[in-house]
């Protein structure tokens, strides 16, 4: 049996390790606490990283419009067929017919036969029907018209197979190296109509940035437009192919596309205050998943891009031509220096060094190159921007030098 000395030193003894046991279970709880946030913080982590990388579809690419830079790619080269998002480049040289003055957006056009003739995704057009420019390009871009697009094709170049040929011309000049077209909608299951994710971003951001004005067509949700033929006249409601101008409030266009063969597309653009992006999905099993992994492209890119741009690249002087009519010519920079960065860079340290071609001389021609401004980061160079002679400069012959001579000798 215990006595009760022995019952009151266990008492005493518990009673003064309350505290400590406090302190432990305290430690402990604390120890668990910071493990669960740890492992939180990492999960968190990892959702943003897999949100990059997890697109299922086989070919992506996500890139920033103003400056080209991709921050995303899967498969982004690997060839395939391109479906409807084959009217961009249709979109692009119809809008290069206007600026040329070639065509006007009120101009009529008459459908031929052959127009009237195309399957698919269509408006509806009558041989012999007219439409303006205008109304046709919205049939092209909010409907997908494969009859409207064909119309124009031959408007624009004569011919549906002349069109084609300006449009891999087209392709090959802005640096499309995997494309090749043999109809003007994508309507074909050839596969000798091909293109990649990558070649579709560069078509999108040619239009895009040369020819805003396509925003104009590409936010339209629904519009109607009149047919008017020997049969009378009748509205017909054009409705967006383009899902998400009602799912994303950034959404800005372009243009979606689907056969057999090229399973579901798109090149959806978006523009968040200064971010402008290409989001292209190629061969999506479903139609839905295009959409949901393009917004994910987006949101990705929204979260991490940033731009830095140097506004202030025109306050140079004059700068010294030997052997010129002139002593001096103007320069200029062409286009703001632009940086994207998805690594979250400190801007502030952005360095800039502006350097001269060593002993410029005449002939000089107008934006010909007389130097650079060279960015660096952290002691890196991350870019550059060309300076250029804003005028022309000519050789100075033995007059000039006579002249120049004798204001000299009257100055002094």
């Amino acid at each position: 049996m215990i006595s009760k000395l022995q019952n009151r030193s266990i008492i005493n003894y518990f009673d003064r390790n309350k505290f400590l046991i406090k302190i432990v279970q305290l430690i402990m709880t604390t120890i668990i606490s910071v493990n669960c946030i740890c492992i939180n913080a990492y999960a968190v982590q990892n959702v943003n990283t897999n949100e990059k990388i997890d697109i299922t579809s086989p070919s992506a690419i996500l890139v920033e419009a103003s400056t080209g830079t991709v921050i995303y790619e899967k498969n982004s080269d690997e060839v395939r067929s391109p479906a409807s998002i084959t009217k961009i480049m249709t979109l692009l040289l119809i809008f290069d017919a206007i600026e040329r003055g070639k065509i006007g957006v009120n101009d009529e056009v008459c459908t031929s036969a052959y127009a009237k003739s195309m399957g698919g995704s269509q408006v509806f057009l009558e041989e012999g029907e007219i439409q303006t420019v205008d109304t046709l390009i919205k049939c092209i871009v909010v409907a997908s018209g494969n009859d409207a697009s064909v119309a124009m094709a031959e408007y624009v170049a004569g011919s549906e197979a002349e069109f084609v040929n300006m449009m891999n011309e087209k392709a090959k000049a802005i640096g499309m190296t995997n494309t090749h077209f043999i109809d003007c909608c994508g309507l074909t299951s050839d596969n000798q109509h091909f293109t990649t994710a990558r070649d579709v971003s560069i078509m999108s951001r040619e239009l895009i940035t040369k020819y805003p004005k396509i925003f104009d067509y590409t936010k339209i949700w629904m519009e109607d437009i009149t047919h008017t033929t020997k049969q009378g006249t009748k509205k017909f409601t054009l409705s967006s192919t383009n899902k998400l101008l009602k799912q994303y409030q950034w959404t800005t266009g372009l243009k979606t596309g689907s056969t057999s063969v090229a399973k579901y597309c798109l090149s959806a653009t978006a523009k968040k205050d200064n971010i402008e992006l290409i989001a292209v999905i190629m061969g999506a099993p479903e139609p839905k998943i295009r959409f949901l992994e393009a917004r994910k492209m987006l949101d990705y890119g929204f979260a991490t891009a940033k731009i830095y741009e140097d506004t202030d690249t025109n306050s140079f002087k004059p700068i010294k031509v030997a052997k010129g009519k002139k002593d001096y010519v103007d320069v200029f920079v062409k286009d703001n220096y632009k940086y994207l960065d998805v690594s979250g860079m400190d801007f502030s340290k952005i360095e800039k060094k502006v350097s001269f071609s060593e002993n410029i001389q005449a002939p000089i021609e107008i934006e010909a190159k007389v130097g650079k401004i060279t960015y660096l980061y952290e002691g890196k160079e991350i870019g550059y921007v060309d300076i250029l002679a804003k005028d022309m400069v000519e050789k100075a012959n033995f007059v000039d030098y006579i002249k120049k001579i004798g204001v000299q000798f009257l100055i002094i």
